[in-house]
């Protein structure tokens, strides 16, 4: 259960991850006081700004926490969950009794810093490195590498191709339908404390490009990405039943009901199908059935069931996957966030979800008794996926964690073999495209995936600035489906008529 959570923001002074982790913990440990003496477990959240090899063993220091396990998590959006459910697991099991997880980024800070010619905070020295936990497979392969296909900005919007494609939207009208989608994200940023952008925006304004909103890549503006220059961290306190008793806190609890993860093919280049995850739809079967039998007696829980949804929403195509994986509307009347979003309320690297769980659980301690709630979490590109459902009552039938083991391997054995590079010319089929854009608007790069008559597939780069300024001319969702060139050597194209 979690019994007590914390969030922080900071837009003016200098802070360190290790400071904003400070504050969270000493908020949420402000509403279970008794358990401060009590936590087993110290899982930090993995940090992308400077902090040092021990982040956790110092936060336990700064906030008097004598935990006998402090950890630091792998990379990725899906850890805070992955890190509930793991818990959840360990308490279900005896294993666990209470444990602390958090995490925090100060980019804002960093930036700062760095502009002031000034020394970044490396935490505490003297203290040995913290065990790291986790998934810790890259995000990329050697296809993906081979052409630079590194990060998150670059690979999402070419999944926003094949999903704007089979809308049969041309990418204009695709950027419509986006900002329909996230509007209302904006909506609830807009009465969050938290959010790094309080701003209440509409569709048009989010889709229309402008010297404030230009297209970062195609076809997405600055204002449907992720943002990743705030100050922000969260906590939240995990425990037994019995902790909670202990402690006097058991009035607070919100239940963890069910649990389940799962990863899609690891590879973008590998995916049979850029547009889907099945991945998202494996953990979601294995979330309701396993919290159909955390409901006991028969009882059945599904979607519906559910009174608050927070779906992990760095980029349009994350939200657009998710929402058909799980077989929820775009424009469901629960609305898709509790939080605001990763555009609107920040991302604050990969510690989003523990916001969103914050939020979730404080709506449902403050709700109508018996309500239900969802977060999901996202490692790397639409790959690693952590799911929870939480309730206000708790479980008959006690914590469940979905089974995916089988789907998993039926997931694993669907990747598709891939090409480092070809010995002639070769026709291939675009999968999936974008065209990355500077802040003037011209085109600096068009990475594409595609197919090759012989099935495997290919992460290409253009050949030359050429078919870079050919490519920034063209509509990239009509390109899903054409042909290109591959050139011999190297992963290179050329388009089709060239």
């Amino acid at each position: 259960m979690v019994v007590a959570s914390g969030q922080t923001i900071e837009r003016a002074d200098p802070v360190t991850p290790v400071d904003l982790m400070e504050r969270a913990c000493e908020q949420a440990l402000a509403h279970a006081p008794g358990l401060r003496g009590a936590v087993d477990r110290l899982s930090v959240v993995d940090v992308m700004t400077r902090s040092g090899p021990a982040p956790a063993s110092e936060l336990a220091q700064r906030v008097g926490v004598d935990a006998p396990v402090r950890e630091v998590s792998t990379i990725g959006g899906n850890t805070p969950q992955w890190l509930v459910n793991r818990a959840s697991s360990d308490i279900a099991a005896g294993r666990l009794s209470v444990t602390l997880i958090v995490g925090a980024e100060a980019i804002r800070s960093s930036r700062s810093r760095r502009a002031a010619g000034l020394p970044h905070g490396q935490g505490t020295t003297g203290l040995p490195a913290d065990p790291v936990v986790g998934d810790d497979a890259p995000g990329v392969g050697p296809a993906e590498s081979a052409i630079g296909l590194l990060v998150p900005v670059h690979v999402y919007p070419m999944l926003e191709s094949v999903l704007a494609s089979r809308a049969g939207h041309d990418a204009p009208g695709h950027r419509r339908a986006m900002g329909g989608l996230m509007a209302p994200f904006t909506a609830v940023a807009a009465d969050n404390p938290f959010a790094w952008f309080p701003v209440r925006r509409d569709a048009a304004e989010i889709a229309t490009p402008s010297p404030d909103n230009r297209i970062v890549c195609e076809p997405y503006t600055k204002l449907m990405t992720a943002f990743l220059g705030s100050d922000q961290g969260a906590a939240i306190v995990v425990c037994s039943l019995a902790a909670a008793r202990r402690a006097g806190v058991a009035d607070r609890a919100v239940f963890v009901w069910s649990g389940a993860e799962t990863v899609d093919v690891r590879f973008p280049a590998s995916r049979p199908d850029l547009g889907r995850s099945p991945a998202i739809a494996a953990a979601g079967r294995a979330l309701f059935d396993a919290a159909s039998v955390a409901a006991g007696a028969g009882a059945a829980v599904g979607v519906d069931d559910l009174e608050w949804l927070d779906i992990y929403s760095c980029f349009p195509s994350a939200v657009e996957m998710a929402t058909a994986a799980l077989g929820i509307a775009r424009d469901d009347r629960r609305g898709l966030t509790v939080t605001g979003g990763l555009p609107y309320f920040g991302g604050p690297g990969n510690n989003y979800t523990t916001h969103a769980i914050a939020s979730l659980t404080d709506r449902l301690r403050n709700g109508a008794p018996g309500g239900l709630g969802m977060a999901t979490g996202v490692g790397w590109f639409v790959t690693k996926h952590a799911l929870g459902i939480y309730g206000s009552r708790p479980p008959p039938g006690g914590f469940r964690r979905g089974d995916t083991g089988g789907a998993q391997s039926l997931i694993d054995d669907s990747a598709v073999e891939t090409a480092a590079g070809v010995d002639e010319a070769t026709p291939a089929v675009v999968l999936a495209a974008t065209v990355v854009r500077d802040h003037d608007g011209q085109p600096t790069g068009a990475p594409l995936i595609a197919r090759l008559p012989d099935g495997r597939q290919m992460a290409l780069a253009p050949a030359d600035d050429e078919v870079v300024e050919a490519m920034g001319a063209l509509d990239v969702p009509g390109l899903v489906g054409s042909s290109v060139v591959v050139r011999p050597g190297p992963a290179r194209y050329r388009l089709a008529a060239d």
